[in-house]
């Protein structure tokens, strides 16, 4: 854990599996708890009511994608400053400077390294909060 702070991450993630695995890996820190959501849709619904301070949305999901799900959530004033970090595993150099353009705090490729997740999560937090 690189700090003591409390942080609630919000998994967007349309596959059950990444979404356990995620919150299983993030909580071995003793101070982050995680709430998951299985659509954008639901992410749409839930974020303004969790506010969550960071978000991992998956960036390929049916019917609303990531980057829809971002630019809808970034919409919500509560919601505009929370950093968003995709999760995807189909996702080039390109993509990523794209992601990033776009707004993203980081892009993390899947698979992700389960022991190693919570460490990157919450160093980019820490980052994206100057």
């Amino acid at each position: 854990m690189v700090s003591g702070r409390s942080l609630h991450v919000l998994v967007v993630d349309d596959d059950p599996h990444m979404r356990e695995i995620a919150k299983i890996a993030l909580e071995l820190d003793a101070h982050t708890t995680v709430s998951t959501c299985d659509s954008g849709e639901d992410a749409l619904v839930a974020a303004p009511r969790l506010k969550p301070d960071m978000i991992l949305l998956d960036l390929m999901m049916p019917r609303v994608d990531g980057v829809a799900t971002m630019k809808r959530l970034r919409e919500h004033e509560a919601l505009a400053a929370v950093p968003v970090v995709f999760c995807s595993a189909a996702v080039q150099e390109d993509e990523i400077q794209r992601l990033l353009a776009l707004g993203a705090a980081d892009v993390i490729v899947k698979p992700f390294d389960f022991h190693n997740l919570r460490h990157l999560v919450r160093q980019i937090w820490e980052k994206s909060r100057g």
